[in-house]
């Protein structure tokens, strides 16, 4: 059983005991009936208190059981809360931590509730395409208030119950105590206090109105559709609140049902889920146990003040870790210095940062000019020029100078960790951590492993990206990792779709109707089109039977490398972002289909984002099969959090299963008909093959 049961004296005490946070699995649920059942048979038990062991009360739903015919087996959470009501003795929930989800709505159902401070309330459904479906949508507005409840079920996000407790006329919580050492014992002399009431109170027999009624829930609504136009379940959220305040309880709980049954089988809360559960698994490496012993990391040396490295810097100042940052010349030191602080600053203004703790996070920030400065640090971190000559001189100085024991990792995007590795004497200590621009805000981290890479190495890596907040995937060593590999391809089909007949504004708008943060040449613009120019470069020496459009040559042989130059698929003015279409770019591109003999033929958005978007599952089909990523889950993450992919699509991976493999081998089968395509790309990988053959997806 997943639930112990304790009697003390005349209390039976009913514990929780599912870790990390007593999620409501199965042998739970059946664990907190068992001990109500025991407890009526117990003439000497007069009250019942409820709680969670560990760090929680419960977070709700066990994701062990997500989406499976487990989490609706009786008894289900409905029948544990209709237990819990039906129970002739009074059952106190006794709250701390956290109180999420099905946990809150387990504790609404008890007859009282006393919570210690600091505990973490919500019901976070909407963040899964959900809504509450074990009554949270009806019995919260009867404890918080009408616009409260609704607040917190359409956000997701967590209310401290010292907040909650000291609302006017809250019905939430029954006691607060003074601190979370004195829960047990309070809990147990309030259950005393109240085992001669009766008849036992329940919340869904309190009333629930707003004054303004209608007009209040005009006004949500419209708040609601202008902030989550491609997410259904926030506007039934409202639908089911409204339904507590118009409805009785029974009805209102029927609404509820019908709206979470509905909202399970849309398209986007199988996306959010499967993010959920993606991002969960990321952090697992199949052949590193979770116990595998973690290296100390207590300072960091950062090799280079550009960009990249600024922004590299500022995750581990951030999260109060030491950062020795090394460049060539004084005046590099002084512009990284100075773009840091400016960053900085711009938080302090807008009020999301305070001053102590800029000042507090620049003072851990050093700078050197010498590798010999680096010798003590655990961590070092280069974001030089990416090119492998330049990589080789770094890694054989810091070979060199740094402790045994150090970890030395490359901001490489694209190039070899193996090579890299092999310019040191110590290729266990080698990483790729490759950190996406700008490295401060984007919270996608691509985690390269070597052949040699050490266990203890990737254990704390992955142990580090989440103290600096960041997502951290694991890939194979292969040209352009994961997300660089697959986004080659993407811009491939771009490069192709101008020369048959689009333009760049026709591309990316399709791409940014379907979700996408920008599209490919916007996106070429804001990276540096240069970029791309010298992999491209690189690429005819080792791939010379690789397929390009020419344009992207020609616009960088114009010098338009973007926003940077101010100038490149579109125009830029001086200070600004916005795209300005550019006559003389069509013009090019009309030009140059001209030298080839093309007659453009009109295009249609939906073969633009097939293209693009199917381009890129065929190639993470190959990345699958050549073992560079473990599961699909770990592209799709890639995507999602590195490169705009819209969320409530799911991921590439997961995308291609919503439309049906079958389907985008079907498409890709026309696409390989083209002659101005990639005919031999088009050949669908024989891992998506094989799925689509057999009617699986990815996952």
């Amino acid at each position: 059983m997943s639930a112990e049961y304790q009697v003390h004296g005349d209390v039976a005490v009913i514990t929780l005991a599912n870790p990390p946070v007593n999620g409501l699995g199965l042998a739970t649920r059946q664990g907190i009936v068992d001990g109500l059942r025991r407890a009526q048979q117990d003439a000497e038990v007069t009250a019942i208190v409820l709680t969670g062991a560990g760090g929680a009360f419960s977070g709700g739903a066990d994701i062990k059981e997500f989406g499976s015919d487990k989490s609706l087996q009786e008894p289900n959470l409905l029948s544990v809360i209709a237990a819990i009501e039906a129970s002739p003795k009074p059952v106190v929930a006794a709250i701390h931590s956290v109180c999420m989800g099905g946990g809150l709505e387990l504790a609404l159902g008890c007859h009282y509730r006393i919570a210690a401070p600091g505990c973490n309330v919500a019901l976070p459904e909407v963040k899964l395409g959900l809504l509450p479906g074990a009554g949270g949508t009806q019995r919260l507005p009867r404890v918080v208030g009408v616009e409260v409840a609704l607040n917190m079920i359409v956000s997701g996000e967590a209310v401290k119950s010292d907040m909650l407790g000291a609302l006017p006329g809250q019905k939430l919580f029954d006691k607060m105590v003074a601190s979370p050492e004195a829960l047990a014992q309070e809990a147990l002399a309030y259950a005393r206090s109240v085992a001669g009431t009766r008849p036992l109170p329940l919340v869904r027999n309190l009333p629930c109105k707003h004054p303004e009624g209608d007009a209040y829930f005009q006004f949500a609504r419209n708040m609601v559709k202008g902030m989550s136009k491609n997410y259904p379940a926030p506007a039934k959220c409202v639908d089911a609140v409204e339904a507590a305040t118009k409805r009785k309880f029974a009805d209102g709980m029927a609404v509820e049902r019908e709206l979470f049954i509905n909202l399970m089988w849309t398209a986007e809360s199988r996306a959010l889920r499967h993010l959920f559960l993606a991002e969960r698994a990321a952090s697992k490496i199949p052949d590193v146990p979770s116990d595998t012993p973690k290296r100390e990391i207590k300072s960091v040396g950062v090799i280079g003040a550009g960009t990249m490295g600024g922004g590299i810097a500022m995750n581990f100042l951030n999260a109060g870790i030491p950062v020795k940052m090394l460049e060539m010349k004084q005046e590099a030191l002084d512009r990284g210095l100075a773009t840091i602080r400016k960053n900085y600053e711009a938080q302090v203004k807008k009020g999301k940062l305070k001053q102590d703790k800029y000042e507090q996070r620049m003072s851990l920030l050093s700078t050197t000019l010498d590798y010999a400065d680096l010798k003590e640090v655990d961590l070092v971190i280069e974001a030089v020029f990416e090119e492998i000559g330049v990589k080789e001189a770094v890694f054989k100085q810091l070979d060199a100078v740094c402790k045994q024991g150090a970890i030395l990792a490359s901001n490489t995007s694209t190039l070899d960790v193996d090579k890299i590795a092999a310019f040191t004497k110590r290729p266990q200590d080698v990483v790729g951590m490759h950190f996406f621009s700008p490295a401060n805000v984007m919270k996608l981290l691509e985690v390269v492993r070597g052949k040699q890479t050490a266990k203890d190495v990737l254990a704390t890596v992955m142990q580090l990206a989440k103290k600096i907040k960041k997502t951290a995937v694991v890939s194979g060593v292969c040209d352009g990792f994961i997300g660089n590999r697959m986004i080659e391809r993407y811009s491939q089909q771009a490069g192709f779709l101008l020369d048959e007949g689009a333009t760049p504004q026709q591309v990316d708008k399709a791409l940014e109707k379907f979700g996408m943060a920008m599209g490919p040449f916007r996106m070429g613009d804001l990276a540096g089109n240069d970029i791309g120019w010298a992999i491209r470069k690189r690429r005819a020496l080792e791939q010379p039977d690789m397929k390009y459009s020419r344009t992207a040559d020609k616009l960088c042989e114009l010098g338009r490398y973007g926003q940077k130059t101010g100038a490149g698929w579109y125009d830029y003015q001086p200070g600004k972002r916005d795209a300005i279409p550019s006559a003389l770019v069509n013009q090019m591109i009309e030009d140059h289909r001209k030298e080839l003999g093309i007659t453009p033929r009109k295009i249609s958005d939906e073969e633009i984002v097939q293209r693009l978007v199917y381009a890129l599952v065929n190639e993470g089909a190959h990345i699958l099969e050549d073992g560079i990523a473990s599961k699909s889950g770990d592209i799709d993450m890639v995507y999602l959090t590195g490169y705009g992919f819209p969320i409530y699509r799911g991921g590439p991976m997961h995308y291609a299963g919503e439309q049906g493999l079958f389907n985008v081998v079907q498409a890709m089968d026309r696409f390989a008909q083209n002659p101005r395509d990639d005919q031999a790309f088009w050949q669908p990988a024989p891992l998506l093959a094989k799925l689509a053959a057999e009617g699986k997806h990815f996952s």
